[in-house]
């Protein structure tokens, strides 16, 4: 029987039948020993399954083809990579500009990974209610930015009805990941969305002021409108796995007009000669922040190789 997977423990998988039970699965140890899962978690949340029930006990037998995936460095190791959830139609990075504040260069590889596996983003700007005039001032300046290269920027405070309303028709009929740092309000936007799942918030921890872990696993939830919402835990750190270093730019959609035009296929926009992309920054066609995140995350992956 064909299932989805709603939540993963590690060793214990939620899973929604289509006959609309939930059951509790375990996986087949021959996934475990398979040499081609390059995951530390071979069952993401997200994931269409086959369960065989076997007196009363739910096993995961078939994991399907996935259509898209999220990955991140695994905790337990930078040469593994840790599946954050599978099959989703879009994802929305929930940030903001105030408390704990969220870094260009943070949001910047979020929305690198997202491109490399074709999945739309939202960006949500959040407690727009505490915001001070500087804080207004930068989102401001990231809602022309990102709004020009073709994402969808929103300002939103969790605890607004309105706002709530809004974020919920994006939501309505999509598998929609959703993701960003502790404490942007993750957990109180999806108390909103969701109130029947009372998820536990954590006030931003006040000497580190980048929050505290409220979320431990990814799970899935179904919408009342249709859809289903994917909480992550929150990802203090985001680093790029399984893109090459000339594919970088590929995964920057405003560079992409460019790229053809370069006299060197291998380019990497740095010093070369005859570098459209250099050129398009010093034109003004490309924002010079995003060309500097570029750089930064390009010399991460430079360090990494080593």
């Amino acid at each position: 029987m064909e299932a989805r997977i709603y939540k993963s423990t590690g060793s214990w998988y939620v899973a929604k039948g289509a006959d609309g039970v939930v059951y509790k699965a375990r996986m087949k140890g021959l996934f475990k020993h398979d040499k081609g899962i390059t995951s530390t978690n071979p069952v993401a949340v997200g994931d269409y399954v086959d369960l065989v029930i076997e007196n009363g006990d739910a096993m995961i037998s078939v994991i399907h083809d996935r259509r898209n995936y999220i990955v991140r460095e695994s905790p337990h190791g930078r040469v593994k990579k840790h599946i954050v959830a599978a099959n989703m139609d879009q994802a929305i990075l929930v940030t903001t500009v105030a408390t704990p504040r969220t870094s260009q260069g943070f949001m910047d590889r979020f929305l690198v990974t997202a491109a490399a596996y074709h999945i739309p983003v939202i960006l949500l700007f959040n407690k727009k209610d505490i915001f001070r005039e500087k804080d207004i001032e930068q989102y401001a300046i990231y809602e022309d930015m990102y709004s020009e290269i073709g994402y969808t920027v929103r300002l939103i405070s969790a605890t607004d009805a309105t706002d709530i309303g809004m974020v919920q028709e994006m939501l309505a009929g999509k598998t929609t990941l959703l993701s960003g740092h502790s404490g942007v309000g993750k957990s109180t936007l999806i108390n909103g969305l969701l109130p029947a799942s009372h998820l536990k918030t954590t006030a931003v921890s006040d000497w580190s002021g980048k929050g505290q872990h409220t979320t431990t696993f990814a799970e899935m939830f179904d919408l009342e409108d249709g859809g289903s919402l994917i909480d992550t835990p929150g990802i203090r750190e985001l680093g790029i796995v399984d893109i090459e270093k000339v594919e970088l730019s590929h995964y920057f959609l405003e560079m992409q007009p460019y790229l053809q035009a370069c006299r060197f296929n291998s380019c990497l926009h740095l010093n070369e000669p005859g570098c459209a992309v250099r050129a398009a920054v010093d034109e003004g066609k490309i924002y010079p922040e995003r060309y500097i995140s570029y750089v930064t995350i390009l010399a991460s992956m430079e360090e990494k190789s080593h």
